[in-house]
C-alpha cells in the first residue's frame, strides 16, 4: 500500500479525535454500567479500555523512544510493509465482529477497574495524537518499531501507527457492543 504521508497522518487524527470523544462519553455512564459484562468470559467497557491501555504502555514509549533517535527528514509518501499492512488491516473490525485472542498479560479479564482508567486512557490518545503529529518531519517507511509480541520483529513506524489506532477502533466497535446488550 502507498500513501500521502500527509494523507496517512491526516486519517490517523481524525480516528484518535473521534476515540478521544468516544472516550470522554464513556464517562457519563455509571461504575456499574461500565463493570457490566453480557457473559462472565466477556469484557466490560473499563476492561477493553484496560486492554488498549497496556498495549499503549507498551506502543508509547516505543514510538517515542523512535522518533527521539531518528534524523528528521519528511517523506511525502509512506509504503507500507506487507506485515504491517497486514496486521493493520486485521486489526480493523469487520460487519460482524471477529474474535482474536489476546496474550494472557494483555487479558483484563475479572480486573478491578475504575473510572479513573477513563482518564489515563485519554491521555494516552492525546499522546500518540502528539506523536502522530510530530511523525510528519520523518520518514515513516525508514523508521522501524518493535512490536508488543516479539522485539524482533520490525514494522514500519506508518503501520505501527496504523496497527495501534486500528486495533483501538476495534475496541470500540467492541465497547458500542457491550453498551448497546446492557440492560435499559
Amino acid at each position: 500500500m502507498k500513501i500521502a504521508t500527509e494523507h496517512l497522518l491526516t486519517q490517523l487524527k481524525t480516528d484518535l479525535d473521534r476515540q478521544i470523544k468516544q472516550t470522554r462519553d464513556l464517562n457519563q455512564l455509571s461504575y456499574e454500567a461500565l463493570n457490566w459484562r453480557e457473559r462472565t468470559e466477556s469484557w466490560s467497557v473499563l476492561e477493553c479500555i484496560e486492554h488498549l491501555k497496556r498495549y499503549n504502555d507498551f506502543y508509547i514509549p516505543e514510538i517515542r523512544s523512535k522518533l527521539g533517535s531518528a534524523a528528521a527528514k519528511p517523506n511525502i509518501q509512506f509504503r507500507s510493509g506487507w506485515l504491517g499492512n497486514y496486521f493493520a488491516k486485521a486489526m480493523l473490525p469487520k460487519e460482524k465482529l471477529n474474535k482474536m485472542n489476546t496474550f494472557r498479560e494483555m487479558n483484563p479479564l475479572n480486573s478491578h477497574l475504575d473510572s479513573v482508567l477513563l482518564a489515563h486512557f485519554e491521555q494516552q490518545l492525546v499522546t500518540l495524537n502528539e506523536l502522530v503529529d510530530s511523525a510528519k518531519d520523518y520518514d515513516l517507511s525508514k523508521i522501524k518499531t518493535s512490536i508488543s509480541i516479539s522485539k524482533w520483529i520490525k514494522l514500519r513506524l506508518g503501520d505501527t501507527f496504523r496497527v495501534v489506532v486500528n486495533h483501538q477502533t476495534r475496541h470500540f466497535a467492541q465497547i458500542d457492543k457491550v453498551i448497546k446488550a446492557m440492560p435499559q
